[in-house]
């Protein structure tokens, strides 16, 4: 029977390990405090047994200023381990690309955070399947919810894109590479576009206003070091080398599915006319 284990089993990781299940895969994962039946990160005698039990293994878990935690605590562990393994990373490795195009053979080096550039290239060295993620969203966690509860905003800065990806979209991309070679993917959808254009649509299905334009000035610190960075993110050789295609490959389609979920009426919208949304 295969078995995964998890480092991390947040909102990404807790997906593919639910889906897995459901395919009769045997699955456990780790957590801070070892809550709900996972195993707490720091018990080293049972992530050193699930280790060695793991036909694969992912790592869902940020770095920290220390470095990444898993290779700190359990490197050693891993060197012995012959799981197949995985690493969820983010876009933001490639830095600010002015709006331009960026792929895997691209230098990783030019993010605003060093840990997370040194955490992916760590995984890199170890023959890890190296997931670079953008924005994720899903259930619960989408420009729907945010809209919903009056936490959007829209920035007035022109020409400001960004690339997004649906979390189910991620779990198939890291199924895909289950038999795939050691390396870099971007798992990104196929249309990077301006944030304010996702609030609009948001906006749209949920039949209110949206919110008005703000200044980037008004943002907290992590928020406007969030659109210092403008890029769009390439996913060819996801699609070449794992088979792998988004089944949200925009925002639209990704957004009228997670609104049907609760509201079939406003699954499709009118047409809507918005700033790089004229398709």
């Amino acid at each position: 029977m295969p078995n995964l284990l998890i480092f991390g089993l947040g909102y990404t990781a807790a997906r593919l390990a639910a889906r897995l299940q459901g395919e009769g895969w045997q699955v456990c994962g780790t957590s801070r405090d070892g809550r709900a039946g996972s195993i707490a990160f720091d018990d080293a005698a049972r992530v050193g047994a699930a280790i060695g039990q793991a036909t694969h293994i992912l790592s869902s878990i940020p770095p920290g200023d220390a470095g990444d935690p898993v290779l700190t605590a359990y490197g050693a562990a891993l060197v012995g381990s012959s799981a197949w393994t995985g690493y969820l990373s983010s876009t933001g490795v490639y830095g600010d690309a002015a709006g331009s195009w960026v792929d895997e053979s691209m230098a990783a080096n030019g993010g605003r955070r060093g840990a997370r550039n040194a955490a992916d290239a760590a995984w890199l060295a170890r023959g890890a399947r190296v997931f670079r993620l953008p924005g994720i969203y899903g259930p619960g966690r989408s420009a729907l919810d945010r809209v919903a509860s009056g936490q959007a905003h829209r920035v007035n800065l022109a020409g400001q894109v960004f690339s997004r990806v649906h979390v189910d979209d991620i779990v198939a991309g890291v199924i895909a590479a289950f038999d795939a070679s050691a390396g870099a993917y971007n798992l990104a959808d196929d249309d990077p576009c301006s944030q304010n254009d996702v609030v609009d649509f948001a906006a749209r299905l949920l039949g209110c206003e949206p919110p008005p334009l703000v200044g980037i000035e008004t943002l907290s610190p992590m928020a406007r070091g969030f659109y210092a960075e403008n890029r769009r993110v390439a996913n060819g050789k996801a699609k070449r080398l794992l088979g792998w295609r988004p089944a949200y490959p925009d925002y639209r389609v990704g957004l009228r599915a997670l609104s049907a979920i609760t509201s079939p009426a406003i699954a499709s919208p009118a047409p809507i006319i918005a700033s790089g949304d004229q398709r």
